[in-house]
């Protein structure tokens, strides 16, 4: 294990992960009445970075998707979240009486989406695979440390800074949907298959 390169390679994912940027949407969630479990989610996330580490490009190309199809379909979703946050409407229903955010939308495709798992795959042809899950974990723990204190920083900000919050960080996610769309579209349409 190189530990610049572990280092490296943790705030790399710790940007593309941006659980504190995630913050209005997990606070948003929690007004919209979903449950959240902070363990939960960490671990299911923490499964879907770790097997995307070691099976992702083969799990793609079972279903006949490439990276780059995967990416904008993650780049989609987000955009969708996005709106939500600066629109203030609903576009993802839960028709369902069990009103839990853990799994959907927030381990995936918040935490461990189509940028996170499109960047673990970007790592693998520059780091070693320990220094990966490595980063991995450190950013899991970040995570759930987080999502465990999710109510206090809810109530620290209150109403009006949760609302500013929610804003700002929806058209940020916006902006990060449209460059990982840009990032990947073109190489689909040169490259059809």
């Amino acid at each position: 294990m190189n530990i610049k390169d572990l280092i490296s390679v943790t705030l790399i994912l710790f940007s593309v992960i941006d659980i504190i940027g995630n913050i209005p949407i997990i606070i948003d969630l929690k007004k919209k009445g979903y449950v959240i479990e902070a363990l939960k989610a960490s671990l299911v996330s923490l499964l879907i970075m770790t097997a995307f580490l070691y099976l992702g490009e083969a799990i793609l190309g079972l279903f006949g998707v490439d990276v780059q199809s995967f990416a904008v379909a993650g780049a989609i979703i987000l955009f969708l979240l996005g709106l939500e946050m600066v629109l203030g409407v609903h576009i993802f229903k839960d028709s369902s009486e069990n009103k839990s955010g853990t799994i959907v939308p927030l381990a995936f495709p918040l935490i461990a989406g189509a940028g996170t798992m499109t960047t673990i795959i970007a790592l693998k042809a520059k780091y070693e695979t320990i220094d990966i899950q490595f980063g991995i974990l450190i950013n899991i723990l970040f995570v759930y440390m987080v999502l465990r204190s999710s109510e206090w920083i809810s109530k620290k900000l209150g109403e009006t800074g949760a609302n500013v919050l929610r804003k700002v960080f929806g058209i940020i996610l916006l902006a990060i949907a449209i460059k990982l769309f840009k990032e990947n579209f073109h190489l689909i349409v040169a490259n059809p298959s």
